[in-house]
C-alpha cells in the first residue's frame, strides 16, 4: 500500500493535467464561437452589414457566424489524419493557437464603414479559417483525455473536456459584459473588440498547459507497431460508417439546440423586450448550471451507462422544445432566467458523457479521423446552421412555434443516432 499510494497520487495529479489541457482548447472555443455569435446578434449587423434591414442584417451576420461551421469537416479531415498518423497532442497544440489567432486578428478588422464590402469579406474568411483549425479541437481533447484515463472513470474524466464549454461560455458572456458596461455608447465603435484581441492571453495560458502533457499512450502504441493508416478516414468511413452517420446525428441535435440557446435566444429576447444584461446573464446562470451537470453525467454515465444517460437528454431535448419558448415569450425575467437554466441542465446529459461516446465508435488506428469528421459534420449541420435556421422560420411563423418544432426534431435525430451506434457502444465498453 505504501508503495501503490504514491503511485496513484501521481496518476491523479497527471490526469489532472491533461484533464485542464483537454479543457483550456474547448473552454478557447466556446470562448472564441460565443463571443462571435453574441457580436453576431448585437453589433455585427450595423458593423459590417448597415446597408440590411434588422433581421435581414441579424440573418447575415448569423450566416457568417455559420461559415466557421462549414469548414470544421474540412479541419477534421486534415487534422484527423495527422492526429492519427503522427500526433494527438501536437494537432492540438496547433488547433489552439489557429483558433485563437483567427479571434485576435477579428478583434483588429476594419468595419464596413471603413473599407466597405471588403469588411464582412474578411470577416467571413477569418471565420472561415477559425472552423478549419476549430475542426480538430475537440475531438482531439476527447481522444487525449479518454485514451489516458482509467477504466472504469472514462465518461468522468471525459466531462473535463465538455467542462471547457461552460467555462468559456462563462468567460465569453462575462467579458463581453463587463466590456459593454465599461464602454457605455463606444461599445459599438471599438469596445465590442476587447473581448476578441483578449482571446491572446487564452491562448498562451492554453499553450502552456499543453505542452507540458504526454502523448497519448493510444497514439504511441500505434506508432511504436507502425499500424497506422494511410488513409485514416477512408478507413473509417469503410469499417464503420453506420457509426460515422451515428456521430454526426449525435452531435447534430444537440447542437441544434445549444447554439440557439446561447446565440440566437440572446438577439430573440432582446428583440422580444428582454434587456441585453438579462439575456447575458440568463446565459452565465446556465453555464455555471452546465459547468456542475456535466461532471454529474459523467458519473452517472460510468455507472449506469452512456446511452441510458445521454438518451435522457436527448428525451429531453424532444420534450423542452415548447416549452422553453413558451418561457421566453411570457416577457417575465424569472421564467427566462428558469428556461435557460433548465435547457443548460438537460443538454449536459447528452454533452457530459460525449468524450467518452465518442471515443468507443471507432478502432484506435483512424479514431481521430472518424470522431472529428463526424462530430464536426454533426456541428455544423446543427450549431452552424440553427440560428440562422430558427432565424428564418421566426420570419416565416411569425412566432417561435416554428423553432420548437425544429428544436424537438433535433432530439429525434440524436435519440436516432444513439440507436444507430447502441450495440459498438455497448461492444466496445471500456475499451
Amino acid at each position: 500500500m505504501a508503495v501503490d499510494a504514491p503511485a496513484r497520487h501521481e496518476g491523479v495529479r497527471a490526469m489532472r493535467r491533461i484533464a485542464a489541457a483537454s479543457a483550456v482548447g474547448t473552454g478557447i472555443e466556446l470562448y472564441d464561437f460565443l463571443i462571435f455569435g453574441l457580436a453576431a446578434g448585437l453589433v455585427f449587423p450595423e458593423l459590417f452589414f448597415p446597408d440590411s434591414d434588422p433581421i435581414m442584417g441579424t440573418l447575415q451576420s448569423f450566416l457568417a457566424f455559420g461559415a466557421g461551421f462549414l469548414s470544421r469537416p474540412v479541419g477534421g479531415v486534415l487534422f484527423g489524419h495527422f492526429g492519427d498518423r503522427v500526433s494527438r497532442r501536437t494537432m492540438l497544440v496547433v488547433a489552439l493557437v489557429g483558433t485563437g489567432g483567427c479571434t485576435v486578428m477579428m478583434g483588429a478588422l476594419p468595419t464596413y464603414a471603413s473599407v466597405g464590402v471588403l469588411a464582412p469579406v474578411l470577416l467571413v474568411a477569418l471565420r472561415t479559417l477559425q472552423g478549419l483549425f476549430m475542426g480538430g479541437e475537440q475531438s482531439g481533447a476527447f481522444l487525449l483525455v479518454s485514451e489516458h484515463a482509467p477504466s472504469g472513470h472514462k465518461a468522468f474524466w471525459g466531462a473535463f473536456v465538455t467542462a471547457g464549454s461552460p467555462i468559456g461560455s462563462i468567460l465569453g458572456i462575462g467579458v463581453f459584459q463587463i466590456t459593454a458596461h465599461l464602454t457605455g455608447e463606444q461599445f459599438a465603435v471599438w469596445g465590442w473588440r476587447v473581448p476578441f484581441l483578449l482571446s491572446a492571453v487564452l491562448v498562451v495560458i492554453g499553450i502552456y498547459i499543453r505542452l507540458g502533457v504526454a502523448e497519448s499512450p493510444v497514439m504511441a502504441r500505434l506508432a511504436a507497431s507502425g499500424h497506422t493508416q494511410k488513409l485514416p478516414l477512408a478507413a473509417a468511413l469503410r469499417h464503420a460508417f453506420p457509426l460515422v452517420i451515428a456521430g454526426i446525428l449525435v452531435n447534430l441535435g444537440f447542437n441544434l439546440f445549444i447554439f440557439i440557446v446561447n446565440s440566437f435566444a440572446t438577439a430573440y429576447g432582446v428583440q422580444i423586450g428582454f434587456t441585453r444584461t438579462d439575456m447575458l446573464l440568463s446565459g452565465v446562470c446556465g453555464s455555471f448550471a452546465m459547468l456542475v451537470f456535466v461532471f454529474v453525467a459523467g458519473r452517472l454515465a460510468d455507472r449506469f451507462g452512456i446511452l441510458l444517460v445521454m438518451g435522457c437528454g436527448a428525451v429531453f431535448q424532444v420534450l423542452f422544445a415548447f416549452p422553453f419558448f413558451w418561457m421566453l415569450d411570457s416577457g417575465q425575467v424569472g421564467l427566462l432566467y428558469l428556461a435557460t437554466v433548465l435547457a443548460y441542465i438537460g443538454l449536459s446529459f447528452v454533452f457530459g458523457p460525449m468524450a467518452s461516446y465518442y471515443v468507443r465508435l471507432f478502432d484506435p488506428e483512424y479514431r481521430y479521423s472518424g470522431v472529428a469528421f463526424s462530430y464536426s459534420l454533426g456541428a455544423v449541420l446543427g450549431g452552424g446552421l440553427s440560428p440562422s435556421i430558427a432565424t428564418a422560420l421566426l420570419a416565416a411563423f411569425g412566432s417561435s412555434v416554428g423553432i420548437s418544432w425544429y428544436v424537438a426534431f433535433g432530439g429525434v435525430l440524436s435519440l436516432l443516432g444513439l440507436w444507430l451506434s447502441a450495440r459498438r457502444v455497448r461492444m466496445v465498453g471500456e475499451g
